[in-house]
């Protein structure tokens, strides 16, 4: 049979034949083939051009999807299985890619959790997650992140919390609001203490005792309209104890703003 049609389709060139058939095929497989228009074939020829194309195609498009950022191999994997490429040559190109070193999962991972240490605020269970769902391996991930120290990055974001929270928290809660975000961050509790260790505890009673009227205050107006007495008492108590305020300090407080109010 003869190539009737070469012509070029934007990244892509459309071959026909005498007999009907067309498909298209990449640069790569007109060079490999010597392909050209008015050129005699078999069908077998035809076959393993049509296979080669697609394969090519199919590595082209991993290429350009891999030259916008590094990927995982099952990134590569589901970007080739959008585009239809066959199961067995998606196999066939990975292994290529991989080769070539243009995939290589460990390097990812590594690069990966280097640049959430330089500019990330997330800890090691958390990053886990997101390179579990990219396609690394557990046991890739885990040997990758015991090369890390997360301890500065914690301290970091424990430095931030108490910055922001100080002049809203009491002294207890603040100390239980960091942890609770630290973990909620994917830090370990080894990491936790170590930055929970660092951070300055020393306590301001002035800021303290301003929190505490503010929520005292807070506290009368919603429930001095339905309680009275000791009932009152025992409820602003229990609301500033739930803040995290010394119980000394409470009572004094309540103490005071009960007998301003008679």
């Amino acid at each position: 049979m003869k190539i009737t049609k070469l012509e070029k389709k934007k990244r892509l060139y459309l071959l026909e034949t005498d007999q009907g058939q067309s498909f298209y095929i990449t640069e790569d497989t007109i060079v490999r083939y010597l392909l050209s228009q008015g050129k005699e074939v078999t069908e077998e020829e035809l076959e393993e051009i049509q296979a080669f194309a697609q394969i090519s195609y199919g590595k082209n498009l991993a290429l350009y999807y891999i030259s916008f950022q590094n990927r995982t191999k099952k990134e590569v994997h589901d970007y080739l299985v959008k585009y239809k490429i066959a199961p067995s040559q998606i196999s066939s190109i990975l292994q290529n890619l991989e080769a070539d070193n243009w995939i290589n999962d460990q390097r990812y991972c590594q690069n990966y959790l280097e640049g959430q240490l330089r500019t990330g605020n997330k800890g090691p269970y958390r990053l886990q997650e997101k390179l579990k769902q990219k396609g690394i391996t557990p046991n890739l991930i885990t040997q990758t992140l015991q090369e890390f120290d997360f301890s500065p990055l914690a301290l970091k974001e424990a430095e931030k919390l108490q910055r922001k929270y100080s002049q809203r928290l009491s002294h207890r809660n603040l100390k239980t609001k960091i942890t609770q975000a630290l973990y909620q961050k994917g830090f370990t509790s080894d990491t936790i203490r170590f930055a929970m260790s660092q951070l300055n505890w020393e306590k301001d009673s002035e800021t303290e005792e301003e929190l505490l009227e503010k929520e005292l205050d807070k506290a009368l107006r919603r429930y001095q309209r339905r309680h009275e007495g000791f009932q009152l008492k025992q409820r602003l108590s229990q609301a500033l104890l739930r803040k995290g305020f010394d119980y000394n300090l409470i009572k004094s407080k309540i103490d005071q703003a009960l007998r301003d109010l008679d």
